[in-house]
Parts: C-alpha cells; structure tokens; sequence
C-alpha cells in the first residue's frame, strides 16, 4: 500500500484517522495506540500477510530480549541478538547473491532460493539492535509492550523510513493526549501535500522520459546516455524527498514528530556534506 495509491489516500488513512480520534476521545490514549498498531499491522500485512507474521515474531523476539538484557547486562546475549537479527536480514538481501556467485566462482549449480526480501527490513533491523544497545547499557526505561510495538510498527516510517531510535518515539506516545493541535494537523496537511506533489508529478513524470532509455541501454548515444543519467537523479531525488516529506507529514496528523530524513543534499558542497543531508537518520 503506497502512500500516494487512492487505497491508502480514499480508504486507509481516512478510516484509521478516524478511528484514532474517535477512541482517543471516547476511550482514552490506550485505545488510541492500539488503533495506531492494529492500522500499521493492517497497512504492513495488505502487502503481505506472511512478512508481518514474520515481523511480528521479530518484534516480540527482541522486546523479551531486549528484558533480559534491561535486567542484567550481558554481552553475550547482545551479541547474540545483534548477531541473529544481523544474520536474518543478511539472508532476506543476500542468500541468492553468494549463492549465484559460488556457482559463478566453483562451476556448482545450487538452485537459487529466491528470497523476497520483506518491505523495510533493513529500517527495523536496525531500529531494534540499537534498542537491544541501549537496554544493554541501562538507557531503556519504557518497557511497554504496546508502545515498544508501535515504535517498531508506526506505518508512517515503517516502508522509507525515518529510522527512528525509541527515545524519539517512545516518549512521544507517553503523553496523556496524543492528539495533534491545529499546528500540527496543518503541518501535516502541507507535508503530505507537498510529498504527493513530489511523487505523482515530478518524480512518477520523470520515471515515463528515464524507464525507457535504461531498458534500452546498448542503443544509447552520448546525448542519451546523459539525459537519463540526470533525469533519473532528479527521479531518484524527487521520490526520496517525496517518501521523507510525507511519513513526517502523516506523523504529524497523529500527534507523532519523526526527524527529518532528507535537507536537500543536491546542495552539498561535498561528498561528505551530501551523506549527511541524504537519508539522515542512516
């Protein structure tokens, strides 16, 4: 479910906005988060119903170690967590790639397992290590199952980031009102706005003049050659932007903040510069 398909626009985010605010109201904050989880399980599940059951088991994996470690340090079990979860998304990115260069190196003719690797793997990965991390060393005081798995979960950031730390988020989902003031909602509303205009104008218009020469890139000539090379970074920049701007945006409308991911990095003065304005909480 893409932030810009009339599903997720028309049916999604209306019903969940709702539903969000009727239980806050009428239910208090509790409701309110279980809304927010039980809509990220939905939105993540509509992909794949398999991947969240995978998710979800990751998840409850790493709370209850995350426990253990709350309670007493130990560097072995970190190393261990960090090292399963570490192995399980190397697997997802790159069983069929050693697989098919074994074949290539040894002349073995192994089958590929054609592994689909799960939508934001890498984002939570790696959200959940550092919260492993900060158990380990005593900086975790919120152990609320609930608010552990909307950190992980929040649909917004859970598909292109933000990839978000617990101190961030956590705190946020302590307050005894989640609902977001005026401020916020029409933040949000321009965010969302302008992300989508990013995305279905420039970026999904861009995607119609660059697909074609890069499928046919052997007939390619100079002028070519160049005109999808910068088109495609203006693709690639205007998507990216899009993605960031949105998640922030849709936040927003649940009275979330996420840090900002992407301070146009096309105005970097160096190549150092330029890593720290794209895709900044990697």
């Amino acid at each position: 479910m893409l932030f810009n398909s009339a599903i997720f626009l028309y049916g999604f985010l209306p019903v969940t906005l709702v539903a969000f605010w009727v239980a806050h109201k009428h239910c208090g904050v509790r409701s309110a988060q279980w809304v927010l989880l039980v809509a990220s399980c939905v939105f993540y599940g509509a992909w794949d119903w398999r991947y969240l059951v995978l998710l979800l088991l990751l998840l409850a994996f790493n709370f209850q170690l995350g426990g253990v470690l709350a309670r007493r340090q130990s560097v072995i079990a970190l190393t261990a967590g960090i090292g399963f979860n570490l192995l399980l998304l190397g697997y997802f990115k790159y069983a069929d790639f050693f697989i098919a260069n074994v074949n290539a190196i040894a002349g073995t003719q192994w089958p590929l397992l054609h592994v689909i690797l799960p939508l934001g793997m890498s984002f939570f990965t790696y959200q959940k290590i550092a919260y492993l991390v900060d158990c380990h060393r005593g900086l975790v005081t919120d152990r609320d199952p609930l608010r552990f798995s909307i950190f992980v979960m929040f649909f917004p950031q859970l598909i292109a980031g933000p990839i978000v730390h617990h101190a961030e988020i956590i705190p946020q989902l302590q307050k005894r009102n989640l609902l977001p003031d005026a401020h916020m909602v029409s933040a949000g509303l321009f965010l969302l706005a302008t992300g989508l205009f990013k995305k279905v104008v420039v970026a999904d218009w861009l995607a119609e003049y660059v697909d074609a020469p890069f499928a046919h890139v052997a007939e390619l000539q100079f002028m070519d050659a160049w005109t999808a090379a910068l088109g495609y970074s203006l693709q690639l920049y205007f998507d990216f932007s899009a993605y960031s701007e949105m998640a922030m945006g849709l936040a927003l409308l649940f009275g979330v903040v996420l840090p900002v991911n992407f301070n146009s990095p096309y105005q970097a003065a160096s190549i150092a510069e330029f890593w720290r304005r794209w895709h900044i909480s990697l």
